[in-house]
């Protein structure tokens, strides 16, 4: 439904209009009512319709003034239909001028009146549908250009590319805003489509990173800390209820231009990692998390230091590097609490590396915690370094355990190697020769493990690849080729068409249509 604002001096044209239309059968709905054009103006920033229908002749302001002002300060001026009782051809030119929808006279015509509003409504139908879509494409644009900034850093290119997709100039100051709820964004929304439309004042564009997150860039030059808190935290709520689940909303510190978004990213990182690992949601900024890090029981680095040496197996490494740490740890409880977060990241870590060697990082966690409880349980000095090493020790000896199983099925490599560097210009050979096998014999080992031959597995992975770039990237069909390692777009069409049934080309444009 579209809404309706009516404007008249005279009350009982306002009931008429208001009962002896059948609004709703038109896709219309009365949003509110105002005597006066000064009423009207409040109104129409409260309730923003699309519609309005004025008469001319009012005290204080007349309705060719309250459309001139309307569309002179309004961000989305509504479509204006003036009624008028005066069949003055000086007032319908300035109408006209003001791109006024229609001029009627009183009293109206049934038809006529009936005729407009079916006309108005689909012109405003279209005009959403092609905003929108606009906006979609935008959408991605940005998201596409956002993702490259944090990844691969700034050049001048890329930075004068983000500046004219984000229609900004010079160097605003921007900040970075991270989304996680605790089941990851889901469901059948377009969430990229969904902030672009209900996120916060100021935001220029969003994005979703590598872990699922949603990112967006704010330019907040114009807005006090206490400002972006309360968006953020407007924001947080609004998407805690939407999911019914915790959410985490992590803020970076400011900076100026597309070069600092990189490193904007980074902090907002890791602020939501650091409340991530602590189980924690709700609204969190980076400085908050600087002004802290004092509070830490161990100096930053140490944790990730013991993280490589755990990897590594090196025993005596390991030792080495607790006994730095259990001789700077103290019973100061805000101090201990801090290390407890730092050894829940640890074990989000160790888990992850454990999960990629094909192990299984609840059956490790559950053994860990059926001798010792769980890391909360660990209160006291002595109970937290019992906690870290054993920890520490269990999992030298899970990651080790699994090298050994992972070295005797080099087919594991052999398949991981192919899935990070699809994107090569990569041969059965050449891959024979890195990890020292037989050319046929691998060759048949990698369809027993993999399921299909090498060069199968290796086109559906490019064309996986190539799918999601044309879902959500505005790059062309040649750019895409080359980006997913195909060595030219012909040979990309073809295999395609051979694995999709359609053409690249079609497959973006029915993507784009599903989402209008």
């Amino acid at each position: 439904m579209f809404n309706v604002l009516l404007v008249d001096d005279e009350p009982w044209v306002l009931e008429g209009l208001r009962t002896m239309i059948d609004w709703d059968r038109f896709g219309f709905q009365i949003c509110g009512e105002a005597l006066s054009a000064t009423e009207a103006l409040k109104l129409m920033e409260q309730l923003k319709p699309e519609l309005v229908m004025t008469d001319i002749h009012m005290p204080v302001l007349n309705g060719l003034e309250l459309i001139e002002h309307s569309n002179r300060t309004l961000p989305h001026p509504p479509k204006f239909v003036i009624l008028s009782g005066y069949d003055d051809f000086g007032y319908a030119h300035i109408a006209m001028r003001q791109r006024v929808a229609e001029y009627l006279l009183k009293p109206i015509d049934d038809e006529e009146i009936e005729a407009l509003l079916v006309k108005l409504s689909r012109e405003i139908r279209d005009e959403f549908e092609t905003e929108r879509s606009f906006r979609q494409k935008a959408g991605l644009a940005v998201h596409y250009l956002l993702n490259r900034l944090i990844r691969e850093g700034v050049n001048v290119d890329l930075a004068d590319q983000a500046c004219k997709a984000m229609q900004i100039q010079g160097e605003p100051l921007l900040q970075c805003l991270l989304i996680e709820p605790a089941g990851g964004f889901g469901g059948s929304v377009d969430w990229i489509d969904w902030m672009a439309e209900n996120g916060p004042q100021g935001l220029l564009g969003c994005f979703q990173d590598d872990s699922g997150s949603m990112g967006l860039v704010l330019r907040v030059e114009h807005s006090t800390p206490d400002d972006v808190m309360e968006t953020a935290l407007q924001l947080q709520y609004a998407l805690a209820r939407e999911f019914e689940e915790p959410v985490i909303v992590a803020l970076s510190g400011t900076g100026a231009g597309v070069q600092a978004i990189g490193e904007l990213y980074r902090q907002s990182a890791d602020v939501r990692d650091d409340k991530r690992s602590q189980g924690r949601s709700g609204v969190f900024c980076y400085q908050e998390l600087r002004r802290v890090q004092h509070l830490r029981g161990l100096p930053i680095g140490w944790i990730d230091e013991l993280l490589s040496v755990i990897m590594s197996g090196e025993h005596a490494s390991i030792e080495s590097c607790l006994a730095r740490i259990f001789a700077a740890m103290t019973d100061h409880l805000p101090r201990l609490r801090a290390v407890q977060a730092d050894v829940a990241d640890l074990e989000l870590k160790l888990c992850r590396r454990i999960a990629e060697m094909n192990g299984d990082p609840d059956l490790f966690m559950n053994r860990l915690q059926g001798e010792l409880g769980h890391l909360g349980d660990a209160c006291y000095c002595a109970a937290l370094k019992n906690y870290m090493g054993l920890l520490s020790f269990e999992a030298a000896s899970e990651l080790a355990e699994l090298g050994k199983l992972n070295e005797h099925n080099t087919i594991f490599q052999v398949i991981q190697y192919v899935d990070r560097e699809y994107r090569s210009k990569l041969q059965l050979q050449d891959l024979a020769r890195h990890f020292h096998m037989n050319a046929t014999y691998l060759g048949q080992l990698f369809k027993k493990h993999a399921g299909k031959p090498f060069k199968e597995y290796l086109n559906d992975k490019r064309i996986e690849e190539a799918k999601l770039l044309l879902k959500r990237s505005g790059m062309k069909v040649s750019e895409v080729a080359l980006h997913v390692g195909f060595p030219n777009a012909d040979y990309f069409i073809h295999k395609f068409k051979l694995t999709t049934g359609m053409l690249p080309s079609n497959y973006k444009n029915h993507v784009e249509s599903k989402l209008r």
